[in-house]
């Protein structure tokens, strides 16, 4: 089974990849001539340059989807730069002349070229190349990021386990060990709030908290809301009933409760 850290890693690595083709798609539309010339000199017969060529992607269909997946990327690893991203794309509001600094991909798509009472161009496609190149160096950072230390990805790693851990209480419910799958839905919750403690660097003096502790800790320290709490207390009131009241039986319904809210949580609080 692929983890989601390894998914995460080659669908930017692709997205870098498939930037770089629609860089050198962009270029070859604008300047095919200048172009051609620079790919001839690394490639040796007019062979694989009519190759190279013909496997160019069409930059006017490819972008809108390498955009979407990039922004989505860019708003989790870095989401500081994902107005600086945007920026590059979208037609800036209240804009009244255009010029090459204000020329964005938005209007490269549309084939918006500006020229003078004379007739003579004055901004053309070209410009939003600069535009395109620096999205790619932005999607290119979010990968320095992915990699460097700064970015922990042991959340990543850790919602590999829990969904396992789901996966096994869900066929637990299935073939009829009630107990068995609340206990271990129990155990998924207790470390996913104990993990949020740590992000909000929230202590605790008890040896063995529970999930009830903790749950007190990010009510106290404002990380979640009462709603919120009270959800999390009915949730660890479940899996009590599956861990240790022995005199009375949980349901499938109280089971299946516990696994779908402590999917919900682990979500939706971080």
């Amino acid at each position: 089974m692929t983890s989601n850290l390894e998914i995460f890693k080659n669908d930017l690595e692709k997205l870098i990849s498939d930037g770089g083709q629609l860089l050198n798609a962009m270029q070859f539309e604008c300047h095919p001539k200048e172009f051609e010339d620079e790919v001839k000199k690394v490639l040796k017969t007019k062979k694989e340059v009519d190759v190279l060529k013909n496997s160019l992607p069409s930059f006017k269909d490819k972008y809108q989807h390498w955009y979407s997946e990039s922004l989505a990327i860019i708003n989790f690893l870095i989401p500081a730069r994902l107005e600086d991203f945007v920026k590059l794309y979208e037609k800036p509001k209240g804009r009244k002349d255009i010029a090459y600094g204000n020329y964005v991909i938005e209007d490269y798509l549309q084939g918006l070229r500006v020229t003078t009472g004379f007739g003579e161009a004055k901004v053309e496609p070209r410009a939003a190349i600069p535009q395109f190149q620096q999205q790619l160096n932005i999607l290119k950072s979010a990968k320095r990021r992915f990699e460097s230390s700064l970015f922990d990805i042991k959340q990543l790693l850790q919602a590999d386990l829990f969904d396992s851990e789901l996966d096994a209480a869900k066929e637990l419910l299935k073939n009829g060990f009630l107990r068995a799958a609340g206990a271990v839905v129990g155990v998924v919750l207790e470390k996913h709030l104990e993990q949020i403690c740590k992000n909000h660097n929230i202590v605790t003096s008890k040896k063995d908290p529970s999930i009830s502790d903790y749950n007190d800790l990010l009510k106290n320290h404002k990380v979640i809301e009462i709603p919120t709490w009270r959800f999390i207390q009915h949730l660890g009131d479940l899996r009590n009933l599956c861990d240790h009241n022995k005199k009375v039986e949980p349901t499938k319904d109280n089971v299946n409760d516990l696994i779908e809210g402590a999917d919900k949580i682990i979500k939706t609080v971080f």
